[in-house]
C-alpha cells in the first residue's frame, strides 16, 4: 500500500490534489462541476479525469435518468485517493473499506440532487474566481464541518468560542472576495419541496447563538428554486420579522447562472439586486 501511495503521489498535480481534497470534503462532483471549477474546457477535464480514474485515485458512477438516458459521470474518491488526502493532511490512513462504503451510500442517497445543487453553487463560484483575477473563493466548507465544535473559532478566541458546537445547520459556508470586498456567508440550498415557507425562516434561529458567541454576523443566502418562491419568502420574512440578515436569489431567472453576479436581494433593502461581494459589510 505504501509503495502504491508513493508511486501515485509523484504523478499528481497541485490541481489534482485540490480536486481530491474537495471530493474528501464534499463527497462527490460531476464532470461538469469539476470542469467549471478547475479546467479551461470540458474536454481537458475529461481527459485528466480518465487519467485519475486509471490511477485509481477516483471512482465514478453514472445514475440513470427516470425518463431515459443517463446523467454525467459523478466522481468520488477511490481508496487510494482517500489515502492520498490523508497523507497530504497528516491524518491517519483511513479504513480499507471507507471509500467503498461512501460510494455505496452516495449511490443510494435519496437527497443526492440536494448535495449536487449545493456543490454546484460552490463550483460555479470557484469557476468564476478562476477566470476573474480580482475574485477568489477563499473558503468552502461542508455542512458537516460547519457543525463541528469550535468550527468558527479563530486564533486567540476564548474557550467559549473554541468549545461551542453550532446549532445552525447550513448546507455550506464560504468566504468570497472580489475587487477588495470580502464576504463570509452561510448557504441554504432550497429545492422547492420544503413547506410551509416558515420552516425556512425558522432555520434562521440557529444562527443567532453562533453570532452571539463569535461576534460575527454573516448573511444567510437562500438559493431558491423559483422567483415565485423567493417573493413569498420575503413576504413571510416581512410578516414574521427577519431575525437575521438574509439575501435571496432564484435559480430559474435569466442571468442567474452564477452566484457571484448581481442577483442577490438583501431583505429589507429595496432597490437593485447586489453582487455577492456587495453583501460585504465593508461595501458602501
Amino acid at each position: 500500500m505504501a509503495s502504491s501511495l508513493l508511486r501515485v503521489q509523484s504523478q499528481l498535480t497541485t490541481r489534482d490534489l485540490v480536486l481530491l481534497g474537495w471530493l474528501a470534503d464534499h463527497r462527490l462532483l460531476t464532470s461538469f462541476q469539476i470542469a467549471t471549477a478547475l479546467f479551461p474546457s470540458l474536454d481537458y477535464a475529461q481527459e485528466r479525469l480518465r487519467t485519475l480514474y486509471r490511477l485509481a485515485v477516483i471512482d465514478r458512477f453514472r445514475p440513470q435518468r427516470p425518463d431515459g438516458g443517463s446523467y454525467p459521470y459523478h466522481y468520488v474518491l477511490a481508496q487510494l485517493g482517500d489515502d492520498v488526502v490523508a497523507a497530504q493532511r497528516g491524518d491517519d490512513l483511513p479504513r480499507r473499506d471507507r471509500a467503498r462504503r461512501r460510494r455505496e451510500h452516495l449511490t443510494s442517497r435519496a437527497n443526492l440532487p440536494h448535495l449536487l445543487g449545493v456543490n454546484a453553487f460552490f463550483t460555479d463560484l470557484a469557476g468564476y474566481a478562476r477566470t476573474h483575477p480580482d475574485a477568489g473563493l477563499l473558503r468552502w466548507w461542508s455542512a458537516a464541518r460547519c457543525q463541528q465544535m469550535g468550527a468558527f473559532a479563530d486564533d486567540g478566541d476564548d474557550v467559549h468560542v473554541r468549545t461551542y458546537t453550532p446549532t445552525s445547520r447550513p448546507d455550506g459556508h464560504g468566504i468570497y472576495t472580489e475587487h477588495g470586498h470580502r464576504v463570509a456567508f452561510f448557504l441554504e440550498y432550497d429545492t422547492g419541496t420544503e413547506r410551509p415557507l416558515s420552516r425556512l425562516v425558522d432555520k434562521l434561529d440557529g444562527y443567532l447563538p453562533l453570532a452571539r458567541v463569535t461576534g460575527q454576523v454573516w448573511p444567510v443566502l437562500f438559493w431558491l428554486h423559483s422567483a415565485e418562491r423567493e417573493a413569498h419568502l420575503h413576504q413571510v420574512l416581512a410578516r414574521d420579522g427577519a431575525r437575521y440578515p438574509v439575501a435571496t436569489a432564484a435559480r430559474d431567472q435569466p442571468g442567474h447562472d452564477n452566484p457571484a453576479g448581481a442577483i442577490w436581494w438583501l431583505h429589507g433593502l429595496p432597490g437593485r439586486r447586489m453582487r455577492l461581494a456587495e453583501l460585504s459589510p465593508d461595501t458602501p
